[in-house]
């Protein structure tokens, strides 16, 4: 007997897809406001990269159901300090006017 994993795995990746959206619109918004031209809006920019670009890196087989993820992943912590990064990112982008 096999066990029916229902929804759940498509639940996740939808779940991810959406963790990375978040980031990239905050990431673009970050960018945009470092070709604005002052020094803190690179360097808040050059992190939101970073970031980004570890986030996807790491979470691209979750994301995409491509392949096996181990569970027990040393990664999630810098998934979730990138995650919290891009929120403060983000309230700091809608304060200061980017939109």
């Amino acid at each position: 007997m096999t066990a029916d994993p229902g929804l759940q795995p498509e639940r996740t990746r939808l779940a991810w897809r959406r963790t990375l959206l978040a980031l990239t619109a905050v990431t673009v918004l970050a960018v945009r406001q470092a070709l604005a031209g002052d020094l803190a809006g690179a360097l808040l920019a050059g992190a939101a990269l970073l970031g980004w670009a570890a986030t996807l890196a790491l979470c691209w087989r979750r994301a995409t159901g491509s392949g096996p993820v181990r569970t027990a992943s040393r990664a999630m912590p810098v998934v979730a300090l990138a995650a919290v990064g891009n929120a403060v990112l983000g309230v700091l982008l809608a304060l200061r006017g980017v939109w």
